[in-house]
């Protein structure tokens, strides 16, 4: 999805947004429904920039994988830098390491992942099962967005193989 198309879709469900709200406000609508109103449209804000962060990600599809790269380039990528660097375009600032990046935000269940939230493992050499080596971003539809070994950054289903055995926790970020 390109940005102009983007910015659209974001315009559309603002007003749409704003037009509803409006039109609570005129029938007398009560408090309680207002503020479900708003707790939906704060899901639905976040849905939208973790979805373009997810999209914006997937542009570097195929960009190599090399452990340790470094956060100044697009050229490689390992797990962390590579989120650091897509949430970076949206104005959030990730610690470096899959570790520290384990830390931000609040925990989020498997069950109620949505798009964008960042997602942990404990695989690769350095893995002993409990400790995190590995962050990816929860795409949807049961997929994660991320780069590692000889694919570099790919799509990957979250349930299934390695990814399914050596998932660890999530975070919401966003």
């Amino acid at each position: 999805m390109n940005q102009k198309h983007l910015i659209q879709k974001l315009v559309t469900v603002g007003l749409c947004a704003s037009i509803g709200f409006a039109g609570m406000m005129a029938t007398g609508a009560g408090v309680t429904e207002a503020a479900s109103s708003k707790s939906a449209s704060a899901s639905s804000s976040y849905s939208s920039k973790g979805q373009a962060i997810v999209n914006y990600g997937k542009k570097f599809m195929g960009t190599p994988y090399k452990f340790g790269a470094s956060t100044s380039t697009t050229r490689v990528f390992d797990c962390s830098s590579f989120t650091k660097y897509i949430f970076g375009k949206y104005g959030i600032t990730l610690p470096r390491t899959s570790v520290a990046q384990s830390k931000a935000g609040v925990a989020v269940s498997k069950s109620n992942l949505r798009p964008g939230d960042l997602v942990f493992f404990s695989s690769g050499s350095r893995a002993n099962g409990k400790n995190v080596t590995h962050v990816a971003v929860y795409a949807g539809n049961g997929k994660i967005l991320h780069t590692y070994g000889a694919p570099g950054v790919t799509v990957s289903d979250l349930n299934s193989g390695n990814w399914k055995r050596t998932y660890l926790k999530a975070r919401r970020v966003l």
